[in-house]
């Protein structure tokens, strides 16, 4: 059964920021960066388990995902997945539970 994906305000934003960041050199190379990122969480609806849990927690219903230098962080919630945040990898990381 799909579940439903959702990105958390952070998320969003740091998706939107990531793109305009990218775009500075290549819009070209900026949307496809963002389409990869949304095929990429979009596969989740359907394989929800299919990040790697992340190392620092050690919880199964936190995991993520990498495209590039790119980390995307996600929360099994039930029928729905949160996208709690998308960071470059060279980023400090944060707190997502």
């Amino acid at each position: 059964m799909a579940q439903r994906v959702v990105w958390s305000p952070i998320a969003a934003d740091n998706f939107e920021k990531a793109v305009e960041h990218i775009a500075v050199n290549s819009r070209n190379y900026a949307a496809l960066f963002a389409r990869k990122i949304l095929e990429m969480t979009k596969k989740l609806e359907d394989f929800p388990e299919l990040g790697r849990i992340v190392p620092e927690y050690s919880n199964a219903v936190l995991r993520e995902l990498f495209h590039g230098n790119y980390r995307i962080v996600y929360r099994i919630k039930n029928d729905l997945i949160e996208i709690v945040a998308l960071a470059h990898c060279s980023q400090l990381r944060r707190t997502y539970s």
